[in-house]
């Protein structure tokens, strides 16, 4: 029994997601280096069909993980984007502006320095989104192992930079990994967006029906060329947030999603894609164009993007610091936005089908996020310590300010 409630309270922990999906890595780069390696790529490559008449659809089993499961993965995404931009912490533009901001040049800055690295190969120029998102649940993960140490403030401002992350991840893919549109299938998708519409429309308080239009248009769009995931955060947005009798089908249907989004598909997928096969890596592997480029894009973009937009803004006065965060926590942050993992492996699925180059992927993705997980840990820890000169602009507070805001967050 005492195992029992040791498991219970590690899986409440907010660093449980982020432990369980490095956990998952390491057994995928184990298994991709082991005797296994054969039965591992096999079964990674085993056909799945769901026919009816000989028509549907066929497809290797890593993008049933990619296209079907990540589109899951991306329903809760566009579930805690309704959720905070109606009553959350994106309700209020004041609020968003700085981490929005923040967001934009930790997206921005990756890229460039993506390209810098990049550039003479026009084929590895396609991956330039790679280094440009944030995995909120390794970084709130590494934040969490700091505990009370860490302002409660710089949690939210964290949590909100990441959210508005994955919103840019999500344009980013609409607008630039759609491939061979078929117009006639985006036609056919109306119908169940029609239907999810007026159930939105009539506020229903059964999810069946929704998601069963979700999974139509699912269907819909991964024919039409558009990337299937985006069919999930569509959906996600037609959740009602209050249905006819005053309950909450959106709070219900996210309080019941997250853990198996967090503890069951997204390790299955770090499983299927973080597989470096470490075998005929040279020195000259380490620092080839791509590798490099996304770990650089990664450590020193996320770095630079995220934390000198913030000062610019602070120092111009056109925004403030969190109460109780200064400038050591601002830069923690910063290293801590650098850790790409899921996101970055999805969009490099996206912009290589080449093994080889899918490695390179894999290497400057896990290098990168690996050092700036390291990185911002210990500049948070350093900025915790009693006596420790953070700098803060206008919000050096007392412990009880620091309690109130705790009290906000739990």
């Amino acid at each position: 029994m005492s195992l029992i409630r040791g498991l219970a309270r590690f899986f409440r922990h907010d660093a449980a997601g982020g432990v369980v999906l490095m956990l998952s890595a390491l057994l995928a780069l184990i298994v991709a280096n082991s005797g296994l390696s054969g039965a591992y790529q096999g079964w990674l490559m085993k056909p799945f069909s769901v026919l009816l008449d000989g028509e549907g659809l066929s497809k290797p089993l890593i993008l049933w993980i990619n296209d079907g499961l990540m589109a899951v993965f991306f329903f809760l995404i566009g579930l805690e984007l309704k959720r905070e931009m109606m009553e959350g912490k994106l309700r209020n533009p004041a609020d968003v502006m700085l981490p929005g901001m923040a967001a934009i040049g930790g997206m921005i800055a990756p890229a460039l320095v993506y390209l810098a690295f990049t550039w003479p190969d026009p084929a590895a120029r396609a991956g330039w989104a790679i280094p440009a998102a944030t995995d909120i649940a390794f970084a709130v993960g590494v934040l969490a192992l700091l505990g009370k140490r860490a302002p409660a403030t710089l949690k939210i401002f964290l949590l909100t930079l990441a959210i508005l992350d994955d919103l840019g991840a999500i344009l980013i893919i609409a607008l630039f990994y759609t491939h061979g549109l078929q117009p006639g299938y985006l036609v056919l998708a109306l119908i169940p967006l029609a239907g999810l519409f007026l159930l939105n429309r009539a506020r229903v308080h059964r999810i069946a029906p929704v998601v069963l239009f979700g999974v139509v248009l699912w269907v819909l769009v991964l024919k039409s060329g558009v990337h299937a995931t985006l069919a999930g955060v569509v959906t996600a947005f037609f959740v009602p947030l209050r249905d006819r009798y005053g309950k909450s089908p959106l709070h219900s249907l996210e309080h019941a999603l997250s853990p198996y989004v967090l503890f069951l598909i997204v390790p299955v997928f770090a499983f299927a894609n973080a597989g470096v096969v470490i075998q005929g890596l040279t020195l000259s592997s380490l620092v080839s164009a791509l590798p490099l480029g996304i770990a650089g894009g990664l450590v020193i973009g996320k770095q630079a993007g995220v934390f000198l937009t913030t000062w610019a803004l602070v120092r111009l006065g056109l925004a403030r610091l969190p109460e109780g965060v200064g400038w050591a926590h601002v830069y923690g942050l910063a290293c801590l936005a650098g850790i790409g993992f899921t996101m970055s492996l999805f969009i490099g699925g996206l912009s290589f089908t080449d093994q080889a180059r899918m490695n390179e992927v894999r290497l400057g993705v896990l290098t990168g996020s690996a050092l700036s997980a390291l990185l911002g840990y210990a500049v948070l820890r350093r900025a915790a310590r009693p006596g420790t000169r953070s700098g803060t602009t206008g919000s050096r507070v007392s412990k009880a300010a620091s309690a109130r805001a705790d009290g906000r967050t739990g």
